[in-house]
């Protein structure tokens, strides 16, 4: 996933608050988890981290430019 050019400079310290804290969590019905966290070191953008249904494993991470907190 990081070997992506639009993804390289994801930070793993990003992705483990992202999951750690996350500002909004969900469950998929495939039982994915999504999680999203204000990136400030990126001018305020939204990463996403999909975790495998056993909330550990890392499946994707990528900014959302779709996200709007509420």
């Amino acid at each position: 996933m990081r070997l992506r050019p639009d993804r390289s400079d994801i930070k793993l310290e990003w992705i483990k608050k992202t999951i750690d804290t996350p500002i909004k969590r969900e469950t998929q019905d495939d039982g994915r988890i999504r999680c999203w966290s204000k990136i400030e070191e990126k001018n305020g953008k939204y990463l996403r981290v999909i975790l495998l249904e056993d909330g550990a494993t890392v499946h994707n991470a990528f900014f959302d430019r779709n996200f709007k907190e509420t």
